[in-house]
């Protein structure tokens, strides 16, 4: 039976946890696999509970961590070539950054057969200044050198990887887009619709504008403030937004929306009405997606923004911006109307829109059902990489 060596940044929440625990859950027993992973840091949401849900348990390693540690950084990269030889895998698949760093050299080191990366984002704009930007590029087209495959979740972060940034060349990279379990998005809406908005004072004719991530500068939450501001302005409706979602930009964002004049609450501490409501994380964003009526990213720079997809799975309507991955994860025009990053007049035209017309939000909410169901599947995705790491080991010529 073939092996492998799945290694993930952290569990914190977002594409990356999906992605691995999915296929660590439905490619057995046809594989066996490994799955190992850092430590998030502390001011992230944990995503356990998702590996929980496929029966899955990770093995930690303790001092592999989002930040750079020279000495943290080596143990664990010694402690990834010790399991290495132990388990001795066929292939080693790592996701994100600092797993694809020192699995990938790991891998390499220890001479295993195939060594894979999924890139499920990129730092090669809007995180760092232009000397440490070309140092991370420079960085990502050695370890490109040292593994059989690259794996892009769309062709648009394809193309920025080999045309953009030039970090192997396109014969390396295969895309596979993200896949996920999205039933749960579309069971019991109405009465899932009811919970959420009982639980949050919401009255059924208020229009409810919602943002689901973390918040930090890449995520560009002020955007969505500016662009918030605007429709209250404009609109004939009565609007509220949620902010889903905790990290270092919180308190900026709380001296931005006193500056503005809109009033706002942590609801877990005080659940009161306002204009906008901070809820921090929730785990039943099924039932947060249901009870939203507009669905909103504002971000920089994107991989596959899994609050998209989860919104066109129950329904709803997306106003964002073109970052990253996020036109192969929509249908820009039908699902979502998409704007240029960092323009709050576009962002808050779309959201008037999107707002002032039920109409208009069924017709693309259906648009968009219709869209993931056959793009972002966690069966399509089992299938994809199961053909792909046949595929390899066959052209290494194991038997195994």
């Amino acid at each position: 039976m073939p092996k492998i060596l799945r290694i993930i940044n952290r569990l914190n929440v977002g594409g990356p946890t999906f992605n691995a625990a999915i296929l660590t859950r439905y490619l057995s027993p046809e594989f066996e696999t490994m799955l190992l992973s850092g430590m998030k840091d502390e001011d992230e949401e944990s995503s356990e509970y998702i590996l929980d849900d496929f029966h899955v348990k990770p093995i930690y390693i303790p001092n592999m961590r989002r930040s750079i540690s020279p000495l943290k950084d080596y143990q664990s990269y010694t402690k990834i070539c010790n399991i290495i030889k132990d388990f001795r895998p066929h292939i080693v698949h790592t996701h994100a950054a600092k797993a694809g760093t020192l699995g990938r050299l790991a891998g390499y080191a220890c001479k295993v057969p195939v060594v894979l990366h999924t890139f499920h984002g990129h730092v090669f704009h809007s995180y760092f200044g232009k000397a440490k930007t070309e140092l991370f590029i420079k960085i990502e087209r050695y370890l490109a050198k040292r593994c059989t495959r690259i794996i892009a979740i769309s062709e648009i972060q394809k193309k920025e990887l080999t045309d953009v940034y030039r970090i192997c060349h396109e014969d390396k990279v295969v895309v596979i887009p993200l896949g996920f379990d999205l039933d749960k998005f579309s069971e019991n809406r109405k009465e899932k619709r009811e919970r959420f908005r009982k639980e949050f004072l919401l009255d059924e004719d208020e229009v409810a504008v919602g943002i689901i991530g973390r918040l930090v500068p890449i995520k560009n939450h002020s955007l969505f403030v500016d662009a918030f501001f605007r429709l209250k302005t404009a609109s004939s409706k009565k609007i509220k937004a949620f902010i889903i979602g905790d990290g270092e930009e919180r308190q900026n964002l709380e001296q931005l929306l006193t500056q503005k004049g809109l009033s706002f609450t942590d609801f877990k501490s005080k659940p009161i009405k306002a204009d906008v409501t901070f809820t921090s994380w929730r785990r039943d964003i099924d039932v947060v997606m249901t009870g939203l009526d507009i669905i909103t990213l504002t971000s920089d720079n994107e991989g596959t923004p899994v609050s998209l997809i989860e919104a066109q799975a129950a329904g709803k309507p997306i106003a964002t911006t073109n970052a990253g991955g996020v036109c192969d994860t929509v249908k820009p025009g039908f699902s979502a109307f998409v704007t240029p990053p960092g323009d709050a007049e576009s962002l808050a035209h779309n959201l008037l829109q999107l707002s002032e017309s039920l109409d208009l939000r069924e017709k693309m909410g259906l648009e968009g059902m219709n869209f993931v169901s056959q793009k972002f599947h966690y069966q399509r995705l089992v299938e994809e990489m199961r053909n792909l790491y046949k595929t390899l080991l066959e052209e290494t010529i194991i038997n195994v």
